[in-house]
């Protein structure tokens, strides 16, 4: 019960945080930039099944692996990338205390 918690928790509410506390002045947009970091989810429809509760996404789908994760890495020092490449790493954060929390 608490795992989906954390999970959304760090998906929908790090992003904000983080557009409100360095993104003042534009934080919607910050925020908004942020949050299409989830559309990397969409590498979720090239499996079988879809969705598993079990599977840990992290180098199971193509825009999970570790390559994928260090562009994301990388797109976070450009300034004109940077944000996101911000929505990206918190994507790939919650997803990794996600598979932390299965073993549990």
């Amino acid at each position: 019960m608490l795992q989906p918690l954390i999970h959304y928790g760090i998906h929908f509410g790090l992003p904000l945080v983080v557009a409100l506390c360095f993104y003042k002045t534009h934080w919607l947009k910050a925020y908004g930039i942020m949050l299409l970091g989830m559309l990397i989810d969409l590498d979720h429809l090239l499996a079988s099944p879809i969705f598993h509760p079990g599977r840990c996404s992290i180098n199971f789908h193509p825009l999970h692996s570790y390559y994928a994760v260090a562009l994301y890495i990388l797109l976070l020092f450009p300034k004109a990338t940077r944000l996101i490449g911000l929505g990206l790493t918190i994507h790939i954060l919650a997803d990794t205390v996600d598979c932390w929390l299965m073993q549990f």
